[in-house]
């Protein structure tokens, strides 16, 4: 927290004139606690007490007027206010802003949106907790200093004894600030990692239930829920110690002058000032000592952990940081073998026997009953090394038929068969034997990169990890991140680089029929190409979601979806008899329709 308080710190030296009358504006807020013991000990001693009631209630009428003089300085202390908090969050805010321009524009830089969550929320947060760290310190110095001046002036005996265990009270309550600010620290922490687990699990919920990691992803959901709640209940325990705290400095000082009332009427001490030096101690030290203990406890350090995230956030980068790779950016390596994740079935005389890994039969689809059917009647059959690319206008089924394939989504009739298992009613455990589903948005976990490649075959072993990461082009990431076992933060991956984990975790899945839907729609040409040939020749069949040309001129067939009859082929036969496909190609390739 050094950072924090050098801050801080010179951010109140550059306001040193507002803060001047600030201070001259709560000497006077506290002009009542600096006058309440001694007038009240007057309004009774040469008073009430005397038998001259008017004497008395005069000397009230003073302490009325000084609560209005208070009232009106506390009125002008809130007006300083904002020449002391305003610049603060204004130079937060350009600290904000600066760091993220120089993390956005330089070389190989992404642009970092977390700036905004920074500058609209995280800034307000430091902002408002700020300004009631001041109120609430200053009004305690002034406070509290003017009750212990105005009690060292009427019985300096009583002064040194309350003095005691106020003092012990703020020793304990520093002692403790460094734990709970750590004990903060950890809540925010927490609660940000359940944030992102839960918020990734939710963005990748079609690949979750697709790979049938239903269970597994709800265990590490499970485990930073528990984390959260283990440090909800430490941060709790640490109100203990405030309680303690306001015990010793606050209750202790009350006590101690009421045990000792009777000794120091036997020393001379009239009644007037004994009520008066309670009067300093109930209505001035005690209130200042709690506004204080529950002010820093709560709001300030919220305002340290705040700040301290922002600072080391904003940080300019050092000039020997390398940025990160983009994805796709280096050339991927070429010529490596595929994993071997099974064989292919040959028949009696050597030759490869065509495997069914899909099919299709009379299948029709529709978004509700009434609603134009998206597939009607559609048959399809994939065997063993097929490639098929699926294109079309947005809204024309594509990712229809993929949820249909990897049995997301049931159809109004017709049959799904993966490997000659039905798909409708199978165990998510079977389909997820027979297909992977790579989704747009991938869904990557906090955890090891290991962990993240391993999660749909956890047995793989460590050369096939190693193999899958270089055929599909991840070294670069791997390289970066510091090797396999190195922790995966989600939100600091690019959305290509979080498509390329996901794309080698289903590499390595043991299923043979791979369905990419728009998978590699992040990525550059070169990464997709590396992706999508690396699946091709992996053993088992192949669907393609296609958002770009180059798709369908890998692909062995072409299906083109267009509202229409389904029509399948070769690219050139398809784009012979299709209009709309070549309106597509038009389209890809920047130039007019044939």
């Amino acid at each position: 927290m050094k950072n924090v308080v050098r801050f801080t710190a010179a951010a109140l030296r550059r306001r040193h004139r507002p803060l001047g009358r600030l201070a001259g504006w709560s000497a006077a807020e506290a002009l009542p606690a600096l006058l309440a013991g001694h007038l009240t000990a007057r309004a009774v001693d040469e008073g009430f007490l005397a038998g001259r009631p008017g004497v008395g209630l005069a000397w009230l009428g003073v302490l009325a007027g000084a609560v209005g003089i208070g009232a009106f300085g506390t009125r002008r202390a809130y007006a300083c206010l904002g020449d002391v908090v305003e610049p603060f969050r204004d130079e937060l805010a350009e600290r904000v802003v600066t760091g993220a321009l120089l993390r956005s524009t330089g070389a190989g830089a992404r642009p970092e949106t977390s700036a905004v969550a920074r500058l609209t929320h995280q800034v307000e947060i430091v902002r408002d907790t700020f300004a009631g760290l001041v109120m609430v310190v200053r009004g305690f110095l002034f406070t509290a200093g003017a009750a212990l001046l105005g009690l060292s002036s009427l019985t300096p005996v009583v002064a040194a004894v309350v003095a005691v265990p106020l003092l012990a009270g703020l020793v304990l309550f520093a002692a403790a600030l460094p734990t709970m600010a750590g004990r903060q620290r950890d809540y925010v922490r927490a609660d940000e990692r359940l944030g992102e687990a839960a918020g990734a699990a939710f963005a990748g919920h079609r690949d979750v239930v697709a790979c049938g990691a239903q269970e597994f992803v709800a265990e590490r959901v499970g485990r930073q829920v528990d984390r959260q709640a283990g440090a909800e209940r430490a941060l709790a325990r640490m109100a203990a110690l405030r309680s303690l705290s306001l015990a010793v400095g606050g209750w202790l000082p009350l006590a101690v002058l009421l045990l000792a009332a009777p000794w120091l009427v036997r020393r001379g001490l009239t009644a007037g000032a004994v009520l008066g030096a309670l009067v300093y101690v109930a209505t001035g030290l005690q209130p200042a000592l709690h506004a204080l203990v529950q002010g820093v406890a709560s709001g300030g350090l919220r305002f340290a952990v705040t700040l301290d995230r922002i600072l080391t956030a904003t940080a300019p980068p050092g000039a020997g940081t390398a940025a990160p790779a983009a994805p796709g950016a280096g050339t991927a390596r070429r010529g490596v073998e595929p994993v071997p994740l099974g064989a292919v079935p040959v028949t009696g005389d050597g030759t490869a026997e065509p495997v069914p890994r899909a099919e299709v039969r009379g299948l029709t689809f529709r978004y509700g009953a009434r609603a134009r059917p998206v597939l009607d009647g559609f048959d399809l059959t994939l065997t063993e090394g097929a490639h098929l690319a699926v294109v079309g206008p947005s809204g024309a089924g594509k990712s229809t038929l993929a949820g249909l394939l990897a049995g997301l989504l049931r159809p109004e009739a017709g049959t799904v068969r993966l490997g000659g298992v039905p798909v409708a009613g199978a165990d998510p455990a079977v389909l997820a034997r027979h297909r992977v589903l790579i989704p747009q948005e991938a869904y990557v976990f906090a955890g090891t990169l290991l962990d993240n490649l391993r999660y749909l075959r956890p047995d793989a072993p460590h050369g096939q990890v190693e193999a899958a990461v270089d055929v599909l082009g991840l070294r670069p990431l791997v390289r970066r991140l510091g090797g396999l076992a190195a922790t995966v933060d989600p939100p600091t991956l690019s959305a290509g680089e979080r498509q390329l984990v996901a794309a080698v975790r289903a590499y390595l899945s043991p299923a043979p029929l791979a369905i990419l839907d728009e998978a590699t729609c992040h990525l550059d040409p070169v990464a997709e190409e590396t992706v999508e040939r690396a699946f091709a020749a992996r053993p088992g069949a192949l669907v393609v979601i296609a958002h770009r040309i180059s798709s369908a001129l890998r692909a062995r067939h072409v299906l083109i979806l267009d509202g229409g009859r389904p029509m399948r082929g070769r690219h050139d036969e398809v784009l012979a008899r299709s209009a709309t496909y070549r309106e597509l190609v038009g389209h890809w390739q920047g130039q007019p329709a044939a």
